[in-house]
């Protein structure tokens, strides 16, 4: 038998978390699944479980100061009927598993559960969204990119809730996004893209590219993306191979169940090549 708290408040939860070694579970869509026997679907947990599912101060959304606030316990279908949730993020979302899994599983969970597949995780990587964390002692604030070091690695404390999501400037955004599966929603991602862009006058004034399902973590690299701002579209176009070319060094894929190290690598740069040299030009 697994001992269960169900906290009702985010309070309750820290008190829980000062003095107990428990699993956090919301939707539970991953950790159930991680963890079931071969026997059977019944999971196994070599800890305590506390289920978050019921804290309202965990499932807000809110904007204050051009900053998005999206808390951890949200499921991915609230997100999607938010108002006030941007499209490049229901894009992302209307391609996670299947309606039911959407109407269960929470933001904060397929963080935490730091898959590089993960793909709610991309778009975040590539805006640079930060996380806050809180413990009864703390809070922190970090950034995503040090938050998760490796397939389902994070540098989450002991005692510590993963409470919000914080995206700053998070509006107006052009983006191209492009997930690759064996089927179009319910499959993991054997590679995936995603490039927001702003252009003036021809002139590239923002620039974020974020790749998925081809490293230990996603793929993003902040010097590489400036080197193209402030430059001309056309300037960009003469510059795709270079570019091309440093990223290859960065993307270092797998060999899966469901795809090769090989055509992963292939698709990834053909994404990319896709978007420096057609979606930036619309």
């Amino acid at each position: 038998m697994v001992k269960a708290f169900t906290p009702n408040t985010l309070e309750e939860a820290l008190d829980v978390l000062s003095k107990n070694q428990v699993m956090i579970l919301n939707g539970g869509t991953d950790l159930m699944v991680k963890r079931k026997t071969w026997s059977g679907v019944v999971p196994s947990f070599e800890k305590p479980v506390m289920f978050i599912n019921k804290i309202s101060e965990l499932r807000s959304i809110s904007i204050k100061n051009r900053t998005l606030y999206i808390g951890s316990g949200c499921t991915f279908n609230e997100l999607n009927n938010s108002l006030i949730i941007p499209k490049y993020l229901k894009v992302v979302i209307k391609e996670i598993a299947s309606p039911a899994i959407r109407n269960v599983a929470s933001i904060g969970g397929n963080i935490c559960n730091a898959s590089p597949a993960g793909d709610i995780i991309l778009p975040l990587y590539a805006l640079d969204a930060k996380l806050k964390l809180m413990s009864k002692e703390r809070e922190r604030i970090i950034p995503i990119k040090e938050f998760i070091i490796g397939p389902g690695k994070t540098t989450i404390c002991s005692g510590e809730i993963l409470t919000e999501i914080l995206i700053e400037n998070y509006d107006n955004k052009e983006f191209y996004y492009h997930k690759l599966g064996t089927r179009k929603a319910t499959a993991l991602a054997k590679a995936s893209f995603i490039g927001f862009y702003e252009v003036e006058n021809s002139t590239i004034r923002d620039l974020r590219i974020a790749f998925g399902s081809v490293g230990p973590v996603v793929i993003s690299n902040r010097d590489l993306e400036l080197s193209l701002v402030g430059g001309s579209i056309k300037d960009t176009k003469f510059k795709v191979c270079e570019i091309v070319g440093r990223y290859s060094e960065l993307i270092r894929p797998i060999d899966d169940a469901r795809s090769t190290a090989k055509y992963r690598k292939f698709v990834s740069l053909n994404l990319l090549r896709h978007f420096l040299l057609n979606e930036l030009s619309k």
